[in-house]
This record gives structure tokens, C-alpha cells and sequence, in this order.
């Protein structure tokens, strides 16, 4: 059986539509191919559509995720026509994450899926978390589904983006969570220097670690829970943001970088992960990644490009094909639920 499904992700760090095409196929395994896969920056007025939308009233919000859901249907049709391309069998969203609770039961993806079908005559899946939430869990991370079932040749898989998450298997269950913020902190630090982001980790590079501030980061609550555990960014704003307030961005910048890696490397040995893949923006983090490998023994794997990039957006187009043919596409042991199921809305 094959599949050919496009994937649509946007993370918290708002760099962009990450969108895949790819094509699945079940063997003794599910094999993936990636077929065309690209990247469109928010213009300026969309990037703080979404990162001003927690701040919205109730109706500005609603509004906003009807025209999100046009937008994403746009962009998905043009990029469509771009490439050509031909025998969609479904186009998966995840949406843009604007409130997660999970502990209120509820966590909000907007982009309306339905107006993602009207755009492009598609079958559309999305709202993959909040059957999660209700269900008890965190509605989060849900790649875990794949790591499983399409990258099994590693220990783990760590996903560097807005937050770190990583997902491995313990005693014989896929487990996985949130370690720590990443992109989301380091973007808003390198902003204060008039950068989008820290390329290659150069400017925290150059900064000195503050050990006061890197202790009060380490001994907050959220790293001594147990797992199942996600990350908002509310957390951000309540926890980091403020002990952030007052410092020189390049110390600031260096604190943090050496926190998220002593966070990650913390994780890496306390599991003996043999082998780990890396993925998301983070990867390009040269000094993150020095740092990492530095505080372990663990065999750090950097795959190509388009698996850096894209391995969100591929995993939510094959969550996708898994809810088409009513297959597991949650599991439990990952984000706390009830039990294992098969999550999404169909439009």
C-alpha cells in the first residue's frame, strides 16, 4: 500500500510553513521517501499575526484561525502547482499552537482545515492534539508515532526546535517529552542584537556563562518532574523570561545555550542513549552541538538537510496517512493518555 500525503508544520520559533510531500509505502515496515519539501517564511505582518495571536479576545482569535486556515490552503496550492505535483491522497496541519494546557484540558492548533480543503479540494486531517488532551495526556509530542515506525534504527531522536523534545525507548515503550525551550529563548536573545537567530551558536560563542543565573535555570521545578512533560510558551513567559530581563544578551545568550545543553546531556546519560539523531534548527547550533556531545558518550548523528528541516512535517503527513486508514497515531506512553489512538479531525 502507498501513500502520498503533504505535511504542514509551523513551530513555536514562527521561522516559517515548513511543507512536505512525501510518499509512504508499508512493507514489513513503513518505508518514506521525501518528495519535494520547502520552507515559506511568514511575511513580517503574518509573524506577528501568530505571535501576537495569545493575546486576542475570543472572536479576534476565531477570525484569525478562519484566515489562517485560507492562508496555509493558499500556500499549500501554490506549492502544488510550483512542483507539479500530482496524486495527493491528503494534506495534514498541524496547525499553529496559540494556547497548550493540558492540564485544563485543552490546547489550541488554529489554521481551520476545512478552509485548507476549500483552498485545495484535498481531504485534510488536523487537530491532531486535542483528542490527546481529553484524553488525559499532554497532546504532546506526537512525533514519537514515527520516530517509532520510520527512524527505529536509532535510540533516540532529539528535536531541537522552538523546545527540545526527544523520544526514546525504555523498557520496552516509546517514551518521550520535553527537555527544555530552545529556539524560542535563543531567537528572542539574538533579537536584542538585531539578529533573527544565533547562527552557528557564534554569538553565545563569545559570551561568558553566568552561574548564578544558569543554577536558577537548572533548579526550576519542570526539570525535577518525571515524565510525561510538555512546554508552552506561557512557561517561557512565567519562568524565563523574567530571570532573562535584566542581563547583557551575549551572557545571557551564553547562560542559556550552556543550560540547554546540560539539560539535553543530562537526559542522554542519565537513559545511556547509545546513538542519537538530531533534527530541527537547533541542528545548525554548532557550539550547542559541541556541547552536547562534549557532556556525553552518546554517537551524535546529524542527517541530511531535508530530514533536519522537515522530519515534523513529514512525521504529521504520515500521522495523516495513519488516521486515514484508522491506525494507531498516538501513543500513550509518550504523552500521558489513557491509551493509545488514532487522533485527528478529517475535513
Amino acid at each position: 500500500m502507498k501513500m502520498r500525503a503533504i505535511g504542514l508544520m509551523s513551530g513555536t520559533s514562527l521561522d516559517g510553513l515548513d511543507i512536505c510531500f512525501a510518499e509512504f509505502e508499508k512493507k514489513d515496515t513503513w518505508q518514506f521517501q521525501i518528495l519535494k519539501a520547502e520552507t515559506l517564511p511568514y511575511s513580517s505582518d503574518w509573524e506577528n499575526k501568530l505571535r501576537n495571536s495569545i493575546h486576542l479576545s475570543a472572536a479576534d482569535l476565531l477570525e484569525l484561525h478562519s484566515h489562517y486556515g485560507f492562508y496555509l490552503g493558499q500556500r499549500t496550492k501554490e506549492f502544488i502547482q510550483r512542483h507539479q505535483l500530482e496524486n495527493i491522497d491528503l494534506i495534514a496541519s498541524h496547525g499553529h499552537t496559540v494556547f497548550h494546557q493540558p492540564h485544563r484540558k485543552f490546547t489550541l492548533q488554529i489554521g481551520d482545515g476545512r478552509a485548507i480543503k476549500m483552498e485545495t479540494g484535498i481531504p485534510v486531517l488536523y487537530d491532531f492534539r486535542s483528542q490527546d488532551v481529553l484524553m488525559e495526556g499532554n497532546g504532546a509530542p506526537l512525533v514519537p508515532i514515527g520516530d517509532e515506525l520510520l527512524f527505529s534504527k536509532y535510540n533516540a531522536c532529539l528535536n531541537l526546535g522552538g523546545f527540545s523534545n526527544i523520544s526514546l525507548t525504555s523498557e520496552g515503550k516509546r517514551i518521550a517529552f520535553d527537555i527544555a525551550p530552545v529556539n524560542i529563548v535563543l531567537n528572542y536573545l539574538a533579537q536584542q542584537m538585531n539578529e533573527n537567530y544565533d547562527e552557528n551558536g557564534d554569538l553565545a560563542r563569545k559570551g561568558e556563562v553566568n552561574e548564578i543565573l544558569l543554577n536558577q535555570l537548572n533548579s526550576l521545578d519542570f526539570y525535577q518532574q518525571a515524565h510525561p512533560k510538555s512546554l508552552g510558551v506561557e512557561w517561557c513567559h512565567q519562568f524565563i523570561f523574567p530571570k532573562l530581563k535584566d542581563k547583557a544578551p551575549l551572557e545571557a545568550l551564553a547562560t542559556f545555550t550552556e543550560h540547554i545543553a546540560q539539560q539535553i546531556a543530562q537526559i542522554i546519560n542519565k537513559y545511556q542513549i547509545k546513538n542519537i539523531l538530531i533534527t530541527g534548527g537547533g541542528a545548525y547550533n554548532t557550539f550547542l552541538i559541541e556541547k552536547i556531545k562534549a557532556k556525553t558518550e552518546s554517537d551524535v548523528v546529524i542527517p541530511e538537510k531535508q530530514i533536519i528541516e522537515y522530519k515534523e512535517a513529514l512525521i504529521f503527513a504520515f500521522m495523516g496517512v495513519l488516521k486515514m486508514n484508522n491506525e494507531i497515531n498516538v501513543l500513550s506512553s509518550a504523552t500521558g493518555s489513557l491509551a493509545d489512538h488514532c487522533s485527528g479531525t478529517i475535513a
